[in-house]
C-alpha cells in the first residue's frame, strides 16, 4: 500500500470514528463521504447518499436557497465551528425533519476541492430549550434571560405586560433598554461584577430597583438573579416583580402611621394643657379624669375609623385580615374608658358589664348568627382598676375572636363561654371556653405562630398570671392571677 493510499485510509477509518456525523461534499455539492453516525441520523445508508446531491438532506422549504448558500461558502471558504446562529434541520429518509448544528470545514486534495461537514442532532436540547421556554412562560414572574454580553435572548409574557415592550422590540436588545437612564451609566459595571463571581441571588430586601416602561415611566421592582451555564454560553436568568403595589401599601402605613402619630401628639398636647389649667380639687381632678377618658375613647374611635378607611382600599387576604384584628384590639380599648367615662369611679372598670357589651360586640363584627353560636357570659361584679381591665379586655377580644372563627366550622351550631370570678386563693380567674371541633393534641396553642394566641400568651404573662389550654371535646382557656399590685410590665 502506497504512502498516499495509507493517508486516505486513515482519512476514512478516523471520520467512521467520529461520535457525529461526517457528511464530506465535493464542490458540486455532491456527497462523497459518510460515515456511520451519518447513516443513522439521516435513516439512509451510505450506498443511498453516495453520489446525491447534499439538498436530499436538505428540507424542502429550504431547499431552494441551499444552493446559493453553498456559493456564498464557495466564495469565502474558511472553518466554521459548531455554535449558536447555526441551528438547522435535516430532511429524514421518512419525510421527519431532524434539529441538527453543523460546523465547516474546508480543504484543498489532489482530486479537488471538499468541505467537510460536521453534523450533530439537537433535538435533546431543542426539547430541553422548547421545556425551558414553556416553564417559564408560566411563571408568575417577568422573566428575562440576558447571554454574556447583556443582550436580551429570552423573556416571556409577564415581562412584556411589565415593561409594555412586544417580546420582538426586546429580544436582542441590551438589557439597558429596561434601566432608567438615571442608573443606566453603572448598569455595565454591575453586570460585569456579577459575572465575576456568579452566584444564585434570591429576592429580598436590598435588591429593590427601577425598571424602565416602555412609556418612559419608572416602575419599582424586585429582581432575582439565576447564573445558567449551558453549552451555548453563559447566560443569567432573572426573575422580575413589579412591587408598587407593595410600595403603594407602605405608603399608606406611613401615612396612616403620621395620622395616627399626629392625633397622639394632639391628645398628649390637649391632656398637659389640660391638666396645668385644672385646679387640685376633687371635683376638678374628677372632671380631668372624665374628659381624658372620653378623649381617649374618642381618639381611638377616630383610629379605629382611619383603619377601616384602609380596610376599604384591601382585597380579602392576610393584610386585610390582620388589619381587621388590629382594629378590633383599639375598639375593646376604646369600650373600657367609654366605661370608664360612664362610671363614677375613674380608677376602676365594672367588668360585667364590659364584658357583656365586648362580647356582644364581637359577635355582631364577625356576623355570626346568634341562631347558631350562643354566647355565655358568666361574670361575677368585680372591678379591676385600669392596668389589669385592658389586658382583661384584649385576652376576651382574642379569645372569643379566635372561638367565633376556628371552632364552628361550615355553619356548626355550638356555645362560647366567658367567666371572671373570684379564685379561692384571692386570685382572680378569666376562662373562655367553647365546644366546637377543638384543636389537634399536638398543636400547643402557647407556640402557635397565631399572632392572637401570641397576644393572649404576653398579656397573661404581663398580668403575672398563669395561663391553662384544656382540650375537653372543645376548648377551655383559663387564666389565673392575682387581684393586687401592679401588672404592667
Amino acid at each position: 500500500m502506497t504512502k498516499h493510499a495509507r493517508s486516505d485510509e486513515q482519512f476514512r477509518l478516523a471520520i467512521e470514528a467520529a461520535p457525529t456525523g461526517m457528511i464530506m461534499v465535493d464542490r458540486h455539492g455532491q456527497i462523497v463521504l459518510v460515515n456511520t453516525q451519518a447513516e443513522a441520523l439521516f435513516g439512509y445508508t451510505r450506498d443511498e447518499l453516495l453520489g446525491q446531491p447534499i439538498e436530499l438532506l436538505v428540507p424542502e422549504r429550504l431547499r431552494g436557497r441551499h444552493p446559493g448558500h453553498r456559493s456564498a461558502f464557495s466564495n469565502d471558504p474558511q472553518t466554521r465551528r459548531m455554535g449558536a446562529g447555526r441551528d438547522l434541520y435535516g430532511l429524514h429518509k421518512h419525510g421527519s425533519e431532524v434539529p441538527i448544528e453543523i460546523g465547516l470545514n474546508p480543504f484543498q486534495t489532489a482530486e479537488g476541492d471538499f468541505v467537510l461537514c460536521s453534523v450533530v442532532d439537537i433535538t435533546e436540547r431543542k426539547r430541553s430549550i422548547d421545556q425551558l421556554r414553556l416553564a417559564l412562560e408560566a411563571a408568575p414572574t417577568g422573566m428575562i434571560m440576558v447571554d454574556q454580553h447583556g443582550k436580551i435572548v429570552l423573556v416571556n409574557a409577564e415581562v412584556e405586560r411589565l415593561f409594555g415592550y412586544p417580546r420582538a422590540e426586546l429580544v436582542g436588545k441590551p438589557v439597558e433598554l429596561l434601566v432608567p437612564e438615571r442608573f443606566r451609566r453603572q448598569h455595565p459595571e454591575l453586570r460585569a461584577g456579577f459575572r465575576t463571581a456568579p452566584q444564585f441571588r434570591a429576592m429580598g430586601a436590598g435588591r429593590d430597583l427601577y425598571g424602565l416602561h416602555r412609556d418612559g415611566s419608572e416602575v419599582p421592582i424586585e429582581i432575582g438573579l439565576n447564573p445558567l451555564r449551558t453549552e451555548t454560553g453563559d447566560f443569567v436568568l432573572s426573575s422580575v416583580v413589579d412591587i408598587s403595589e407593595r410600595k403603594r401599601a407602605e405608603h399608606d402605613r406611613e401615612t396612616l402611621l403620621a395620622q395616627l402619630g399626629a392625633l397622639n401628639a394632639e391628645l398628649e398636647a390637649r391632656v398637659e394643657a389640660r391638666t396645668t389649667q385644672l385646679t387640685t380639687t376633687l371635683k376638678e381632678r374628677e372632671v380631668l379624669l372624665q374628659e381624658i377618658h372620653h378623649r381617649v375613647k374618642n381618639n381611638l374611635q377616630v383610629i379605629a375609623s382611619l383603619i377601616n378607611m384602609q380596610l376599604r382600599k384591601l382585597a380579602d387576604g392576610p393584610n386585610r385580615a390582620g388589619l381587621q384584628e388590629c382594629k378590633s384590639r383599639v375598639e375593646a380599648i376604646a369600650l373600657i374608658h367609654e366605661k370608664l367615662y360612664q362610671s363614677r369611679d375613674y380608677a376602676h372598670v365594672p367588668f360585667s358589664e364590659y364584658a357583656r357589651s365586648l362580647a356582644r360586640s364581637i359577635l355582631h363584627a364577625t356576623g355570626v348568627s346568634p341562631a347558631n353560636i350562643t354566647l355565655d357570659v358568666d361574670v361575677a361584679s368585680i372591678l379591676l382598676p385600669v392596668d389589669k381591665a385592658i389586658p382583661c379586655g384584649l385576652i376576651l377580644n382574642e379569645l372569643i375572636t379566635n372561638a367565633l372563627k376556628h371552632a364552628f366550622p361550615d355553619g356548626r351550631r355550638g356555645s362560647v363561654r366567658v367567666e371572671l370570678q373570684h379564685a379561692a386563693t384571692g386570685n382572680i380567674v378569666l376562662a373562655v371556653s367553647d365546644d366546637g371541633v377543638g384543636m389537634a393534641r399536638e398543636d400547643d396553642p402557647r407556640r402557635s405562630s397565631s399572632l392572637g394566641l401570641q397576644l393572649v400568651a404576653m398579656l397573661v404573662e404581663q398580668l403575672r398570671g398563669r395561663l391553662e389550654v384544656v382540650r375537653n371535646g372543645g376548648m377551655t382557656f383559663r387564666s389565673t392571677f392575682p387581684l393586687g399590685g401592679s401588672g404592667s410590665s
